[in-house]
């Protein structure tokens, strides 16, 4: 089973892609943590791919693609795998189609995990991190329990730059200009399926898992 996750940043597809991994034992594979560990083990596309990271530039659609299948084209990857973070563009996917109809393969689903945008301001402005440790808390879901202390270390807890409302405008305005347009993409090719992001976590996986579900039986 092949998956592609979709949604705005904040509306908790990395970790639905994580939970969807577990449950049907299939590698959940994030193109950050890929260039990564490319970089890390300096790998002839990973050395490439740092060159553009390095001036602050994006990795081009077709190297960023050829990283991708290499990934794919691994023993785990077997039985299916999550994408999460690809693609982010219509020429992303359209390289990405092609690579996988030349393997005599196809997407199986892309997945929508659907949240308005007031809601994920609110989600994400709501977010604490303690520097010092790297927790994480949520100042109405996960509050500490003393408040601005982390509970793990006692040190003070901040709103990152990329959590504060004005960074997430700006990072949704991209998302809706550049991301969006792959949603109708996906429609048009009848894989699409949407969940409404706003619901418990909980909710939102066992919404995902009737979708996942209800197509085996075909």
């Amino acid at each position: 089973m092949k998956i592609i996750m979709l949604g705005a940043p904040g509306a908790g597809k990395g970790t639905q892609a994580k939970m969807i991994a577990g449950k049907y034992g299939i590698p959940h594979i994030s193109t950050g943590d890929i260039f990564r560990a490319n970089i890390k083990d300096q790998t002839e596309l990973g050395m490439e791919a740092k060159k553009y990271m390095d001036q602050g530039l994006l990795v081009p659609d077709e190297l960023t693609v050829k990283i991708l299948l290499d990934r794919v084209a691994k023993d785990d990857c077997r039985n299916g795998y999550v994408l999460d973070g690809f693609p982010r563009t219509i020429p992303q996917a359209e390289v990405l189609d092609k690579a996988v109809e030349e393997l005599n393969e196809s997407i199986d689903f892309a997945v929508n995990v659907d949240v308005k945008d007031e809601n994920i301001i609110k989600r994400m402005s709501g977010r604490r991190a303690c520097l010092k440790c790297g927790a994480t808390y949520h100042i109405e879901h996960i509050p500490p329990k003393q408040e601005g202390i982390c509970d793990s270390c006692g040190s003070e807890l901040v709103l990152r730059d990329d959590d504060k409302p004005e960074t997430v405008k700006k990072r949704l305005s991209v998302y809706h200009e550049q991301t969006q347009p792959l949603i109708d993409y996906y429609n048009k090719k009848g894989i699409l399926r949407e969940v409404d992001g706003s619901q418990d976590m909980n909710d939102v996986f066992n919404a995902i898992v009737a979708i996942l579900d209800g197509a085996d039986k075909h």
